[in-house]
């Protein structure tokens, strides 16, 4: 029988990443589970059983990091490690704070750089690291602002380290496209190919033991968006500019 595998979810308390835990913790993993809220993020622990650790943090943190990656060292080599935390405010370049813009930037972005450093130590030999981008990274889009514009730094990030780490490192990248959670119920526009949590975290995992670099889905919106940042910007924004009527 497979030896169960050992999976640190960061973002786990709510949405996409609660639901990936249910999911791996369903198929037999042993989980170390991350988040800000520690509330939600004990109550989730303890309600997939006892062979599964809480470990609250704040990516934009970089201390409570290097703290939390202490304590899971004591656990053992990894075998992957999940990274979905993020943020987002909807609107307009023009309306959003430059408070709030930073503050995104710094969890979404400079997170996932600090955990580009410091996951990998973790990892087994050949362990994987996955990195969360969004389709909202493929291509500068209405009311993306400055959460499009991380993600499409956090997808670059993981390409560089896709390159960095080859052959010691299993890295990937995860790029969603609308998802059904308490972030995406802010948005006041239509969002086409809507998937639950649960959908999104069977699509995650089955990607992710597949050997493609990059796990993206729903394939229908996914591929649409792919072609569209193909193709050269003469054609491409007058199409982008028609979403903002």
């Amino acid at each position: 029988m497979p030896k169960a595998e050992t999976i640190w979810i960061i973002g786990a308390s709510d949405g996409i990443g609660a639901a990936l835990a249910r999911e791996w913790a369903g198929r037999g993993a042993r989980l170390v589970l991350s988040a800000r809220s520690v509330e939600r993020l004990e109550e989730l622990t303890a309600s997939l059983g006892p062979d599964h650790v809480a470990v609250p943090l704040d990516v934009s943190d970089r201390k409570t990091l290097i703290d939390a990656a202490q304590k899971i060292s004591e656990i053992g080599p990894l075998d992957r490690v999940v990274h979905l935390a993020a943020i987002y405010d909807p609107g307009k370049i023009a309306e959003l704070s430059p408070e709030t813009a930073a503050k995104i930037v710094s969890v979404n972005l400079t997170g996932s750089f600090h955990i580009a450093q410091i996951a990998p130590p973790l990892l087994r030999d050949g362990g994987q690291l996955a990195l969360c981008g969004s389709i909202a990274g493929y291509i500068g889009l209405p009311q993306g602002q400055i959460y499009s514009a991380t993600k499409a730094g956090v997808i670059s990030l993981a390409e560089s380290l896709r390159a960095e780490l080859a052959g010691i490192i299993d890295v990937r990248l995860i790029c969603p496209g609308f998802v059904d959670t308490r972030l995406t119920q802010r948005n006041d526009f239509s969002m086409p190919a809507m998937v639950t949590p649960e959908t999104a975290a069977r699509a995650i995992i089955d990607g992710l033991n597949t050997r493609h670099f990059e796990v993206h889905f729903p394939r229908r919106l996914t591929y649409a968006l792919k072609l569209l940042s193909a193709l050269p910007y003469w054609a491409a924004l007058p199409l982008t500019h028609r979403l903002t009527r």
